[in-house]
């Protein structure tokens, strides 16, 4: 079957969605929208695994370590769009994300990275540490990977971009998905010059930051995204974030590149099965 839309990158896999996850997912299924749901740890990790194998088709998992649990820190509801939540640290168990990287509805690795938002100066080498073991790891494996990059923004000292595209660089051929993309255009380019494609949220239907960006790209490298329960697009903005949204993301790119929306929503399906082989 091919879907009309593709969720790259949601979360349904999170306490959100502890009470009505199922049916968040029968909605997506039913509005014919394929969802991927993205690990932040282990826990997280299994439990997307866990959602990928309860469907046949069009519901898939990625698994790895997000860098903001590497260090305890609280995000706020402003910062996230939803109900804050305070980290726990977690070390990297390259074995355990072996294991779980065998089951054939794991198609990625991550959501990996570097995230200066909040991060200690003491944190960004061991961001960097653990962030070169998830590289080495998609070498190993040939899985592609889920980037997470955020800057500081009181802080242009530290790039975050500028980090990963230089970690990158030491492992040749790794390819993957630059999620919530908000880097540069000078960045975007150098992210697809490695081979990366990059996606986009519901951000884009309320600001016009990213249209730069999305104009010069070429299609085939743009993918789409939710990042649920946050971040919901307009007309939803406000409430709590999920797959079946991700439609408004596909008609603003479209919009964005002056194309047709069917054109762009079939280029962002060849696109993710490209990137994620399934």
């Amino acid at each position: 079957m091919q879907p009309k839309y593709i969720d790259i990158h949601s979360h349904v896999n999170f306490k959100a969605f502890k009470e009505d996850g199922d049916a968040v997912i029968k909605r997506a299924l039913d509005n014919d929208t394929w969802v991927i749901n993205v690990g932040s740890q282990l826990s997280t990790s299994k439990r997307a695994v866990e959602i990928a194998n309860k469907y046949k088709e069009g519901v898939y998992a990625i698994v790895g370590l997000h860098p903001i649990h590497l260090e305890e820190s609280y995000h706020d509801e402003e910062e996230i769009g939803a109900e804050g939540f305070k980290t726990r640290i977690e070390e990297f168990d390259k074995d355990a994300y072996l294991e779980l990287l065998k089951d054939p509805k794991v198609v990625a690795i991550g959501e990996c990275g570097l995230d200066y938002f909040h991060c200690s100066a003491g944190t960004v080498e061991k961001q960097k540490k653990v962030f070169r073991e998830h590289v080495s790891l998609a070498q190993e494996t040939g899985k592609p990977l889920m980037l997470h990059i955020r800057n500081n923004s009181k802080d242009s000292s530290l790039n975050a971009y500028q980090d990963v595209l230089e970690i990158l660089k030491e492992f040749p051929g790794v390819k993957g998905d630059v999620h919530f993309f908000a880097g540069t255009l000078e960045d975007a380019k150098a992210f697809l010059d490695l081979g990366f494609s990059l996606s986009f949220t519901g951000v884009i239907t309320f600001t016009h930051d990213y249209d730069e960006v999305i104009k010069n790209i070429p299609l085939d490298m743009i993918m789409s995204e939710t990042d649920a329960p946050y971040m919901a697009p307009v007309p939803y903005r406000g409430k709590r974030n999920e797959p079946s949204y991700v439609k408004e993301i596909v008609k603003k790119i479209a919009e964005i590149k002056n194309q047709p929306e069917e054109e762009v929503a079939r280029a962002i399906i060849a696109n993710a099965k490209r990137v994620f082989t399934f």
